[in-house]
């Protein structure tokens, strides 16, 4: 299992929001890409990946690929599977979550919660333009890769992470946007750690 979680620091914890103006809805639009980045091959969905937006450190929308339905390879679909799931917040009572579509949970939840319970089951990397090469890491068994939206991490995050996290990682020498960090840091894992490429002759 891949697991990615990013954290919506501005994002809307209510659906009353345009789908077209994600930008103006706390950056959604950088959420909804990091969606489709994370589970949209060409033509197909990667099933062994869940994600996690921790939208404005109160709600968690998560996305298990196994499940999942009606995710197209554009933003405003996934920005309309993220308005589903917080217009049924109300159903999420206490750690109970509710469940609007398919492979779409939304919760109660905040950033620390949510880095201490992958701690305990995953692989914990933080990904950041300062950290260590990704390269240099052999890749880890079911890692859960942690980044920010277009702010950089809080102090109170920036120190949770640097407690709980196993290894914090850069995926480039130059600082990508958030959704291309996810699509290279699949990239590092499909080929094991771009030693491998398999069939050369697909794209």
């Amino acid at each position: 299992m891949r697991e990615f979680v990013v954290v919506g620091h501005e994002a809307p914890t209510t659906p009353e929001f345009s789908l077209d103006d994600l930008p103006g809805a706390g950056r959604l639009d950088i959420l909804a890409r990091c969606v489709t980045s994370a589970f949209c091959l060409s033509h197909d969905l990667r099933e062994d990946v869940r994600v996690r937006l921790v939208l404005a450190d109160e709600y968690v929308v998560r996305f298990e690929g196994s499940e999942l339905r009606h995710l197209h390879p554009d933003e405003r679909s996934a920005a309309s599977l993220i308005r589903g799931a917080l217009a049924a917040r109300d159903g999420a009572i206490g750690a109970m979550e509710a469940n609007p579509s398919p492979g779409v949970y939304v919760g109660k939840g905040d950033f620390a919660g949510t880095v201490q319970d992958l701690a305990e089951s995953a692989t914990l990397v933080e990904l950041h333009a300062e950290g260590d090469p990704v390269a240099d890491l052999d890749p880890p068994t079911d890692p859960a890769f942690v980044l920010s939206d277009h702010r950089e991490f809080t102090d109170a995050e920036a120190e949770t992470l640097a407690a709980a996290a196993d290894h914090r990682v850069s995926v480039g020498p130059e600082a990508l946007h958030a959704d291309h960090a996810v699509t290279v840091a699949h990239n590092y894992l499909d080929t094991d750690g771009f030693a491998s490429y398999g069939d050369s002759s697909r794209f």
